[in-house]
């Protein structure tokens, strides 16, 4: 009887005994698999890891490549600014070279210029002398200033023989002082381009006109109504018409 109880405890703690290391072995997988889903997702944050530095790293990568080919593209512009400006600078030296030649050919040319327009308007038609004068002498005291650029001056003389050239299209009429000392009256002047200069006294009763190859005034009131029906056109009162003037006859070439 009691070896038949002892069997059957026997046979009951075998089964426990299968359990208890079933369940051992049990725990001891489900210990692995949580361990190597540990494993696998500490790997996985690191591939993550990995795999954004690796993004960061291209995405800077990039930019790197982006910069550098700013880099080249400006450097050639620079470049190419560089000799530009090399080639305008030696533009500029060469101009200033031919500007000071220039200078040296082009004062003397001034000077002649400014003696020529002296000698013309001393022998020419005696209009608008003081004016005329004055503006030759003014010329001539501006040309040893340094303040003065040579454009400048080459500018003025040529606008003065503008000037004298603009007198031989217009007809002009205005007062003056005619005569020398106690002889000297105030008298109407009528220039009619360069062709004619007349004059009348301002009661009307003397008419005259310069006569060119005596290089004197000549009294001749036959012109009187020619000198009127001038300073009327002069004043604009009147259209421009015919008008008979003391015009000196051509001279033959001498052979």
């Amino acid at each position: 009887m009691r070896w038949g109880i002892a069997l059957a405890c026997v046979l009951g703690f075998v089964p426990a005994l299968a359990w208890a290391q079933a369940k051992g072995g049990l725990d001891r997988i489900v210990k692995e698999q949580l361990s190597s889903d540990e494993a696998a997702r500490a790997s996985q944050e690191r591939i993550n890891k990995l795999d954004d530095e690796t993004q960061r790293l291209l995405s800077e990568y990039r930019r790197a490549l982006a910069d550098a080919e700013s880099y080249t593209i400006y450097a050639r512009q620079l470049e190419a600014q560089v000799e530009s400006q090399n080639t305008e600078m030696n533009a500029m030296q060469q101009q200033l070279v031919e500007v000071e030649t220039t200078s040296r050919e082009v004062a003397p040319l001034m000077e002649r210029m400014l003696e020529t327009l002296d000698r013309f308007v001393a022998l020419d038609v005696p209009f608008l002398l003081e004016e005329r004068r004055d503006r030759v002498a003014k010329l001539k005291l501006m040309m040893p200033r340094a303040d003065v650029t040579i454009s400048e001056k080459f500018r003025r003389i040529i606008e003065a023989y503008q000037v004298e050239m603009d007198y031989g299209r217009t007809v002009e009429a205005y007062e003056a002082r005619l005569g020398d000392a106690a002889d000297a009256r105030t008298v109407q002047l009528l220039r009619v381009g360069r062709v004619g200069l007349l004059y009348q006294t301002l009661d009307g009763k003397e008419t005259g006109y310069w006569h060119a190859a005596k290089k004197a005034w000549v009294v001749d009131d036959t012109y009187g109504h020619s000198f009127k029906e001038g300073i009327a056109v002069a004043r604009k009162t009147r259209a421009p018409g015919m008008m008979i003037l003391p015009v000196p006859a051509p001279k033959g070439a001498k052979s």
